[in-house]
């Protein structure tokens, strides 16, 4: 008996981790699927990813207008706000590549189509995450590289090791902490079944947010966005320790260093929110 007993952990956890692996598995089968969809009318994909790439370049734009008035905005200057703009868009749209789908559940909770993914084999967050995969998204993703390139050639930058680890970890931290809240609000859609605009709220609105200096907005604010919905450690947090910079709230410098531990985080909760939503959906029929 006792034996039985040690036995079973390990037997849950390969259960989870084959569930893990069937459901990225999954998931890289549906994106394939829409892949070969989109390459079947090359130009009308080149088109709309241009399209993507012009859309996005506009918020930049904006920036560089507002600059040929000023100097610097709340002490920064457009090569600083660059570093900001460029590492949360890159993060951002690497995360509205591979989850950006999410904002759909709302729909499909309200006109009953979720109950086909439910009747399949698969996990439900894998076939709702590449649900109509649109590659055209990457046009997001190079507009923020190379806003992000510009402002590394621009910056005179004191660089050492660990600095120049920094960018690559923001990057994918913060990709990983927008993901974990899209996983969040579409979980929220489970009850509210019309949120996707609250959603989009601290997704889009919080990479807007991102692109410029935490000094410019009001304290509680920013430990709003620090505290309670972590999106400071995407982009503001180590991007100021890249540039010498204090934050505005009182915070030792080795927070800039947590990242990938709140993306973590970030997904553990996540996770529990998507299982607790999807437990509490009640069908159309039922």
């Amino acid at each position: 008996m006792q034996a039985e007993r040690t036995a079973a952990p390990p037997a849950i956890v390969f259960a989870e981790r084959s569930r893990l692996v069937e459901g990225v598995r999954a998931y890289g089968l549906i994106v394939a699927m829409w892949l070969r969809s989109t390459m079947a009318y090359r130009a009308s994909f080149v088109m709309t990813a241009v399209g993507n790439f012009v859309a996005t370049a506009f918020d930049f734009v904006t920036i560089m207008l507002m600059f040929s008035h000023v100097d610097v905005l709340g002490g920064f200057t457009l090569p600083e706000i660059a570093l900001l703009y460029g590492t949360s868009a890159t993060a951002f749209g690497l995360s509205d590549l591979v989850l950006g789908s999410m904002d759909r559940l709302g729909r499909r909770v309200r006109d009953g189509t979720l109950d086909t993914l439910l009747v399949r084999p698969v996990p439900v967050l894998a076939q709702v995450a590449a649900d109509r995969f649109a590659l055209r998204r990457l046009g997001r993703v190079t507009q923020g590289l190379l806003v992000l390139v510009y402002a590394l050639v621009a910056l005179d930058i004191a660089w050492t090791p660990v600095k120049a680890l920094m960018l690559p970890m923001m990057v994918l931290s913060g990709a990983a902490i927008f993901g974990a809240v899209f996983v969040a609000g579409a979980a929220f859609q489970f009850y509210a079944q019309d949120a996707s605009e609250v959603q989009s709220a601290f997704t889009y609105g919080g990479t807007t947010l991102l692109q410029y200096p935490p000094g410019i907005f009001a304290k509680d604010l920013v430990r709003g966005v620090t505290f309670v919905v972590p999106l400071a450690f995407v982009s503001w947090l180590p991007a100021l320790y890249v540039l010498g910079r204090d934050y505005p709230v009182d915070l030792p410098r080795w927070v800039a260093f947590l990242p990938p531990l709140v993306a973590v985080g970030c997904w553990v909760l996540a996770g529990l929110a998507w299982r607790m939503g999807l437990r509490s959906y009640r069908s159309t029929g039922s």
